[in-house]
């Protein structure tokens, strides 16, 4: 997920009542079946639930459990260590990876371009004089940035943790994941597929693509290239594509059959595509019943900010749900909203526990509330946690 952070209606997800729950509590046990050691009969229940092979956004179990840059809350983000684990703790998607380019114009996976914080790039004096001060989306950033690396340079880093005071946990594993690429992690889904005996499903995100089109790095044609030539490029493949802006999404719909998701910060912001062009609309634009038309004639979801789901008062509690999750709906657009994080910080203010940063507050009743609304699935750093809410939810 993006930047913003710091910061599907189909006709499955419309199944309600006693056949709704069923349907859900048999994904959702089916998650867990490795540990569990379910009877055969609950794993042909996960079956029909969806989990199969081919079937499209349909076969997803609802709410889906989308593992944010993998396991973040317990790993380096978008790392092979964060991804793996993610499907270990029962995520039904991996969002693997925000995707930026190299100079070499190969796409690797960071949160951001700008990697001094992510990754041990300040530890190599060689790569000292690299440091440089950029305009990011209108935003004056420092530090080390991908498209001036090429692949073979980043390959010599390692990731670390990118908020170690809320996870000073993580910090264990600093240096002991690469970057991957993205050509990688479509590698690493065939082979988790297979080991796994169930679809793996992955999320990517093209990551400031106005920007990069600037630099002559285009990155939707490069995503494009890369699905097509691994025969993921099909509306029923397993590869999610979202981002911020929407004319990446528009000009992905030309180049790929993919499920398309358009990605919505804040209400009173503008994407940047917008700004670069001077389209005057906000994401409170975007999210009328009008604008929700438009994008669901290139797109088939929306990633709303959790807060656009339920706005919060001044004090950070939850306030009443918006009709976010009915208009989308109404349109056939699912929803996947971000993001869902254990620690207090992170929290609507009346669910926090304690004012420790890396604490954990009532992670399981924001789940719930959020899932309460219709929201046809959630970002979660804590896949396990999400995954259990979920049978909570589903079954309560």
């Amino acid at each position: 997920m993006g930047t913003q952070d710091t910061q599907e209606s189909n006709q499955q997800a419309r199944v309600s009542g006693t056949g709704r729950r069923a349907l859900l509590g048999a994904a959702v046990l089916g998650a867990a079946g490795g540990v569990l050691g379910l009877s055969g009969t609950a794993r042909a229940a996960e079956e029909r639930a969806g989990a199969g092979h081919g079937g499209g956004l349909k076969s997803l179990p609802v709410p889906t459990v989308i593992g944010h840059r993998g396991a973040s809350g317990y790993r380096p983000e978008h790392t092979f260590g964060s991804y793996q684990l993610a499907l270990d703790l029962g995520a039904d998607i991996v969002e693997a990876g925000d995707l930026v380019p190299t100079r070499d114009g190969h796409l690797v996976c960071r949160h951001e371009p700008e990697i001094g914080g992510t990754t041990n790039v300040a530890d190599h004096p060689e790569f000292a004089a690299r440091r440089t001060t950029k305009v990011l989306d209108g935003v004056s950033t420092t530090g080390w940035f991908t498209e001036d690396f090429t692949l073979a340079e980043l390959k010599t880093l390692r990731a670390i943790e990118r908020i170690p005071a809320n996870r000073p946990h993580n910090t264990l594993y600093n240096g002991r994941w690469e970057i991957p690429t993205f050509e990688e992690v479509l590698k690493w889904q065939d082979e988790q597929t297979r080991k796994r005996g169930k679809q793996v499903w992955i999320y990517p995100e093209t990551k400031h693509p106005t920007y990069f089109r600037k630099l002559g790095l285009g990155l939707e044609e490069r995503v494009a290239k890369l699905l097509h030539k691994h025969g993921k490029d099909r509306k029923n493949s397993p590869v999610i594509l979202q981002s911020f802006e929407p004319t990446s999404i528009q000009r992905l719909n030309k180049l790929v059959d993919n499920p398309l998701v358009v990605l919505l910060s804040a209400a009173a912001s503008r994407p940047w595509d917008f700004v670069e062009t001077g389209d005057p609309r906000t994401v409170a634009d975007l999210i009328t019943r009008a604008g929700l038309r438009e994008i669901a004639g290139y797109a088939q979801g929306i990633g709303p900010t959790l807060d656009l789901v339920i706005p919060k008062d001044a004090a950070g509690n939850l306030t009443r749900p918006t009709t976010l999750v009915k208009d989308a709906h109404a349109v056939g657009l699912v929803l996947h909203p971000y993001t869902m994080r254990n620690e207090n910080p992170f929290l609507p203010a009346n669910f926090r526990k304690g004012t420790d940063a890396d604490g954990y507050g009532d992670s399981f009743g924001a789940f719930r509330t959020y899932f309460a609304t219709g929201i046809d699935g959630v970002f979660t750093d804590n896949p396990d946690t999400g995954v259990l809410a979920r049978a909570d939810f589903v079954n309560g």
